[in-house]
């Protein structure tokens, strides 16, 4: 697609930022997705709402979350293997009708009164370990998605938009029904949701190449994309990259609350606006990347991101005043919107087609899995050295981590992405 750019690296018209919504398959799994993701982020408000309402417990509060992101640093590696073996539509469609029931089975319990915390944890592990197995299929599913692979980061970027954007629907959504109906609509509502996506996923017409796998072994399978990764420079790059600052960094959302409270002695309005001055810059980095023509110099985007992303902490550790903590978050989130999309984007166009799910299994490792030790490591480290110097350390890393990778990379990686033929 040839499309004439400003000077700045943005487009003139908007139709561009929308261009991966003229492939059918993408637009149903778009359309499907807006509402499903409305109502994940409805649940996941009433479930922390829920929780402490019955609890009072902050611990319990962070139990629930480290069990509903742990399973992925254990299992995606594995749920890659499949979805390069199976069908990731079947995949996908089980893994959304698993969801479906398990917030159908909580809004049950919760509406008849019959709720009680062991019930929040075992559900929450298991919307973990269905989470750890869809991640994978979905994120290199979008791929089949496209016809021209070019536009594949105007597809992840605009994915990531709207992640970040029902982030603002979903809580305001949940917020009100909690007020007048209670947490149990809330999941009611989520459950019924899932049916969009499995309608979307029913109406795509995308043929499967079927692999063989009569001598199929999910460990030897394994440690052949675990070999492919690593010895590949670039993918192993990366995926280290994202790793370092997914714990190091990403990892700072779980000292917010205490950041509002003790640093910037501000009360639940606060932290809302600092949450939402993040997903702010997330949503303008996703609309940024979605408004470019081509995916040339995503590899020096990356370690740019990496440092700009580790300086916004570091200024976050310094500055308290007026709304500097604002503008700085704005920058996080962007910076670190920027890095995923960018990376996803490359590690999509680089694996080949029979390793790309096992690659994003290792991806959402290092995004989400590391990001789940690092929010143990964080909290840890905050109640040793302080709040200010935890956010320092963090950033610190960050950096270092965008100069190490800037230094061992050859000089064909600043250059463009070569995009591999569709198979």
């Amino acid at each position: 697609m040839n499309v004439r750019e400003t000077i700045t690296g943005w487009p003139q018209g908007w139709k561009i930022v929308f261009r991966a919504l003229k492939y059918r398959n993408f637009r149903l799994f778009y359309l499907g997705q807006i509402v499903s993701l409305t109502g994940t982020w409805m649940q996941q408000v009433a479930l922390g709402w829920l929780v402490y309402q019955m609890t009072q417990s902050a611990f319990l509060l962070g139990i629930v979350g480290f069990l509903s992101q742990m399973p992925i640093f254990l299992i995606s590696p594995f749920a890659g293997v499949i979805s390069d073996r199976f069908n990731k539509r079947r995949i996908l469609l089980l893994m959304q009708i698993l969801f479906m029931l398990q917030a159908l089975l909580l809004a049950a319990l919760v509406l008849t009164e019959n709720i009680a915390v062991w019930h929040i944890i075992a559900l929450s592990l298991f919307a973990g370990i269905v989470n750890a197995v869809e991640i994978p299929a979905r994120q290199s599913y979008i791929i089949q998605l496209i016809d021209k692979r070019e536009d594949l980061l105007n597809a992840i970027a605009l994915n990531s938009a709207m992640f970040n954007g029902t982030r603002f629907i979903g809580p305001s959504v949940a917020g009100i029904l909690i007020a007048l109906t209670g947490e149990g609509i809330c999941f009611l509502v989520n459950g019924v949701s899932y049916a969009a996506p499995i309608a979307a996923l029913l109406m795509m017409d995308i043929a499967f190449v079927r692999c063989e796998i009569a001598d199929f072994n999910i460990i030897r399978e394994l440690k052949e994309g675990l070999s492919y990764s690593f010895r590949h420079k670039i993918i192993k790059r990366i995926l280290i990259l994202l790793s370092l600052t997914s714990m190091m960094g990403t990892s700072f959302m779980v000292l917010l609350p205490a950041y509002a409270k003790d640093i910037l002695q501000g009360g639940p309005h606060t932290l809302g606006f600092l949450m939402s001055a993040v997903g702010a810059g997330a949503v303008t980095g996703a609309i940024y990347l979605a408004s470019r023509s081509s995916i040339g110099i995503l590899k020096t985007l990356i370690p740019l991101a990496a440092g700009v992303f580790g300086a916004g902490l570091i200024g976050l550790s310094v500055f308290h005043f007026s709304l500097l903590p604002y503008l700085l978050l704005f920058a996080i989130g962007l910076a670190m919107m920027m890095q995923v999309a960018a990376s996803n984007t490359v590690l999509q166009t680089t694996a080949d087609d029979n390793k790309r799910g096992r690659v994003i299994g290792f991806f959402a490792v290092a995004v989400i899995g590391m990001s789940a030790i690092g929010s143990l490591l964080m909290g840890f480290l905050a109640g040793l050295i302080g709040m200010e110097a935890t956010l320092l350390t963090g950033g610190l890393c960050c950096i270092a981590g965008a100069v190490v990778y800037l230094r061992r990379r050859s000089p064909k990686d600043a250059g463009h992405i070569q995009l591999k033929s569709p198979s």
